[in-house]
Order: C-alpha cells, then structure tokens, then sequence
C-alpha cells in the first residue's frame, strides 16, 4: 500500500511505469534486488537524508511484495526488516510526512506471514503506522489501501475482516480511481467474501489499468466465474 499524490514524487517514490513498478509486475526478484542495492547504497551514503532512506524502504517493499505473490515468506521478512530500518530512519528525520509512516507499517505487516512471533513483534507497528499516516495525510490513497490490505488479513476477533478491508479499499478507490493495485485488493476481497461477479470486475479493471501485472493476471484465473 498513500500511501499522496505530490507528496509521493517529493519522497522520491516510484510513479507508474517506473522501473521499480515495471520489475513488481513481471515479478523480476533479481531487478528489484538490484535497485534496491543501488538505493541502499544511496542511503549509506546519505544517512540524514529522508528521501534516500524512503527510496530504499519503498525498494524493499516492492520486493517483499514479490516474495510473498511468490509464497516465499522467509525472503519477505528478510527484504521486509531491511525495509523497515529505512523507513524508521525517514520517520524520525521527517516525523510529520504521512508517507514515511506509511511505508513502515506495510514492511511491518509484510514481515508478519512468516511467523507468529513476527505478529507479536510487528503487529502494532503495522496499525499504528497506517493508523498515523492517515492522521497525517486522511487523502492518502495508499495508506487507505495499506489499511484494507491490513484489515483483510487482520481476524474481526482482532478488528480486522473483509467487510472493512472492502471500506478501506473503496475508500481508496474514491481517492484514486486510477489506482490498479487498489482494485486488485478489492477484487480479493471481494472474492473473499464470496461475491465473486464483483470480484472478477474489480480484478478486470486492475488489469486494464495496469496490463502488466502477473499477479493481477494469476488472480483474475483463480477467481472463478459465479
């Protein structure tokens, strides 16, 4: 998961077409490891520069991004934890930029699938960061998205469930209709609460807005027709 229109491009962060987002649609690990090695370098480099410390979370995002479409929940965490020092770097330079505290919370609830003690470590860092981003920034389209990722994989028991995840996604949506990944979210949710005609939709109309995207492709397969 904004996760931020003109704030996204003063961070630094990859707008559509980018390199970065071309190697997360045709899941190229090897791409997104290479940019990220060029961005972690960048960070070293520049230790109390924001942006270079953002660049390099948002790198290691997209690629445990991939690990997990991927079901390699190990090298999520690994990319994830990496990710996070980054980004823990750019909140405590710029506390007040919604962005920053955006990008922790998605690498921190990317780097919960590999284990339950992972949750207990990274679970409140996932909520309060979103939950802080929107405080910040309540236009964010992302973090509005990084919360309805969160809310579909959160239990209701926990204050999660697809009803709301579905909310947080159509809320970002309304924000951005031109938001691809936005749509594939819904589209599995959606297809989680069993309406499966308005999941196919919403996954077709991630796929028409951004034709690249293996995983949207692999989703719309497995969703069945009702």
């Amino acid at each position: 998961m904004t996760w931020l229109g003109i704030a996204t491009l003063l961070v630094g962060l990859a707008p559509a077409g980018s390199e970065l987002e071309q190697a997360r649609n045709r899941q190229d690990r090897a791409a997104l490891e290479r940019i990220m090695a060029v961005r972690a370098a960048q960070a070293d480099k520049h230790p109390n520069d924001a942006a270079a410390q953002a660049r390099l979370a948002e790198a290691a995002m997209y690629l445990a991004e991939v690990a997990l479409e991927l079901r390699d929940r190990e090298g999520a965490r690994a990319a994830a934890e990496k990710g996070i020092r980054a980004a823990e770097r750019a909140v405590a330079l710029q506390p007040k930029v919604a962005e920053h505290h955006r990008l922790l919370g998605a690498l921190c609830g990317q780097a919960i699938p590999a284990g339950l003690l992972l949750a207990m470590r990274y679970g409140k860092c996932a909520a309060e960061s979103i939950e802080r981003a929107l405080e910040l920034d309540p236009n964010s389209w992302r973090a509005w998205l990084s919360r309805g990722v969160g809310h579909y994989y959160l239990p209701p028991a926990f204050g999660g469930g697809v009803d709301r995840a579905i909310a947080d996604l159509r809320k970002a949506i309304d924000l951005n209709p031109g938001a691809a990944d936005a749509w594939l979210w819904l589209g599995l949710a959606l297809r989680k609460a069993g309406r499966l005609d308005e999941a196919r939709q919403a996954i077709a109309r991630s796929l028409e807005l951004n034709p690249e995207r293996v995983w949207a492709r692999q989703q719309l397969e497995k969703t069945p027709a009702p």
